[in-house]
């Protein structure tokens, strides 16, 4: 396929808009009056093909602003479910954003998906609106995790507009252009099962497997190879969330993708000092979505999606794969968290020593990303100093054991120092600087949230004058502490 040069050159195969009527509800987007683009991701625009330069910033505004669709396009608002708190919701659904198209470029089909976009039959009383707050914490998200390497949802842009919203408090309104491979979702299996719609159920699963998981197509059970698909990609998924210390905080099944990428970005947090418990979302009281619990939560989940797979999958046959995920997660987990203290090779030991790796962080309070900095930084002029990170008699103990495991390795120590700045990041977004690029975008000055932006796209390379972007909370500073609407 050739690559796009424009918005206007894109084309649309809607496969969604084909399924059964009930699937969705068609709604066209609810023009905001005063729209204006504040920033354009080089990175999801490429994920279309395109050169961002060559975008046309207008017709972009046009598009984002819901006055002005692109050729093809058919929106909709998709019906779906899902345990919301661990309780079964049978009235979910796309309720303040629509699948404007399904994009065919170079790379696959992409999702063009635009948050804010005004009232839908799911809107359960919502205005369907979205604010600038919530859509710019998620436009960052999208373009951290890609930094990271994490299976994520990026947005293509993100706008202000001239309305008011109210939530917590009056609050400018804005919208999200959300890229994805598919927003197709765990819930989306359980409303079908819910309705004992089983030709429905396998005909959702062959479009997912045709659509995108084509090479699944020659097993010998495709559809069982599907569900083990989605298993080892969420536990991959999980095990990159709990290395790069991400709390995802609203883990409803609704929220679970079935391609195993990082979906609905709400009162997420990447930890700034490391606590094993980190719940930053206000309303999950009982601490269900904390750090710590996301394995668990995610296996839950898995487990919902195997029962609304029940009638095509024999029940002996579910649990074997589910069987797979711990492993599947730990492996992952391990590997990961080995590179980040710079071990090349495996010893039965080094579950034990990354244990007590994240036991002294959580003990001294240490800060999580910082601390993984400076173990990286030993030879750079300048870099973060370890004992100024961790104050702690137990550091010294901790190193010496740590020595005396990197004298089974076979690599230089300045070889093994520059990979581990490589999955190291500097930049991380931290809540508070994610603020702060907020309240600027508020006074009308988007050069923090551009800077922010390209930092968080490279987050490993240190760049001069921007030590500020690097910086931890203040001692002070209040536990992070978010709500669903962020």
């Amino acid at each position: 396929m050739a690559s796009a040069t424009s918005l206007e050159s894109l084309t649309f195969d809607n496969v969604w808009s084909r399924f059964p009527q009930d699937f969705f509800s068609r709604v066209n987007p609810t023009p905001w009056r005063d729209t204006r683009l504040l920033d354009v991701s080089p990175a999801g625009a490429a994920r279309l093909g395109l050169e961002v330069d060559d975008i046309d910033r207008e017709r972009l505004t046009a598009l984002m602003s819901g006055e002005r669709l692109l050729d093809g396009m058919e929106p909709l608002a998709q019906k779906y479910t899902g345990h919301q708190f661990g309780t079964y919701n049978p009235a979910l659904g796309d309720g303040r954003g629509l699948l404007l198209g399904e994009a065919m470029t170079p790379q696959g089909p992409i999702d063009l998906h635009l948050k804010g976009a005004g009232q839908t039959p799911y809107s359960r009383f919502g205005d369907g609106r979205a604010v600038l707050r919530s859509s710019i914490r998620e436009y960052l998200a999208g373009e951290a995790m890609t930094g990271l390497k994490i299976p994520t949802t990026q947005a293509l842009a993100v706008a202000i507009n001239g309305e008011k919203v109210m939530r917590e408090r009056v609050e400018p309104g804005a919208t999200l252009l959300r890229l994805a491979e598919s927003h197709v979702r765990f819930g989306h299996f359980e409303w079908l099962y819910q309705q004992q719609r089983v030709e429905d159920i396998e005909r959702l699963m062959r479009h997912v497997i045709d659509r995108h998981r084509s090479d699944l197509a020659q097993e010998e059970a495709p559809l069982e190879a599907l569900f083990q698909d989605v298993v080892t990609r969420t536990a991959e998924l999980v095990a990159r969330w709990q290395a790069y210390g991400f709390v995802h905080a609203v883990m409803n099944t609704d929220n679970m993708s079935i391609l195993g990428l990082t979906l609905d970005y709400g009162p997420y947090a990447f930890m700034d000092r490391f606590e094993s418990n980190l719940t930053p979302n206000h309303t999950d009281a009982s601490g269900r979505y904390a750090f710590d619990q996301q394995p668990g939560v995610a296996l839950w989940n898995l487990t919902v999606l195997g029962q609304s797979l029940t009638p095509l999958i024999e029940v002996a046959r579910l649990r074997e794969i589910l069987d797979s995920y711990e492993p599947t997660l730990q492996a992952a987990y391990a590997i990961l968290m080995r590179g980040r203290l710079g071990l090349e090779t495996e010893q039965e030991s080094d579950g034990e020593l990354i244990d007590e790796w994240l036991d002294l962080l959580e003990r001294s309070r240490a800060d999580f990303h910082r601390s993984f900095r400076a173990l990286s930084d030993r030879d750079v002029v300048g870099g973060l100093s370890l004992a100024e990170e961790i104050d702690s008699p137990a550091l010294g103990p901790w190193l010496e054991r740590y020595h005396q495991r990197l004298a089974c390795e076979h690599r230089g120590e300045t070889e093994r120092l520059a990979a581990m700045r490589r999955v190291n990041p500097l930049y991380v977004l931290r809540t508070h600087l994610a603020q702060q690029v907020i309240e600027a975008a508020e006074e009308g000055d988007t050069r923090p949230l551009a800077t922010f932006r390209e930092l968080l796209s490279s987050p490993f390379n240190r760049r001069p004058g921007m030590d500020i972007w690097a910086e931890a909370p203040a001692a002070s500073a209040p536990p992070v502490c978010l709500s669903c609407s962020s």
